[in-house]
């Protein structure tokens, strides 16, 4: 049937065909690689600036939470200075309202007594009256 050097030829022809295929087969695969390695950079890439973006991200929230700290504590400061400012305003106020008291007492009491002072005098004086009458009187019946 077929003779050896035609089956050589057929095997020669189907080897080629094989050898052909596989440097195919590798090119594709080797660019499917290279492909993948581009797309591994690409990704480690995009990690390390996720990792950059995350370590910043962390410091930015470290230092805001610094300033709402100072923030706070400056704001207990003040909130302090103002308490103690009422206070003193409101011992000052307390001073005042003993003083308008005391004043109203003194007020009260001049009043008092310049109402009191008229009739003391006309009584001291119907009294002196009297009394200069009373010596008359005695002085005369003397």
């Amino acid at each position: 049937m077929f003779s050896q050097e035609s089956k050589l030829a057929v095997l020669e022809s189907k080897l080629g065909i094989y050898e052909d295929l596989s440097r195919e087969m590798l090119a594709k695969l080797e660019a499917a690689v290279d492909k993948i390695s581009e797309g591994n950079s690409r990704i480690a890439t995009i990690l390390a600036k996720h990792d950059e973006r995350i370590e910043q991200s962390m410091k930015n929230d470290d230092l805001i939470v610094k300033m709402i700290d100072e923030m706070k504590e400056d704001n207990d400061k003040e909130h302090q200075q103002i308490a103690d400012k009422f206070d003193k305003i409101n011992s000052k106020l307390e001073e005042l309202s003993r003083f308008r008291w005391q004043i109203s007492a003194v007020v009260a009491f001049a009043v008092f007594l310049i109402g009191i002072i008229p009739t003391v005098t006309s009584l001291t004086s119907k009294a002196s009256q009297g009394y200069n009458e009373s010596t008359q009187i005695q002085n005369t019946k003397k």
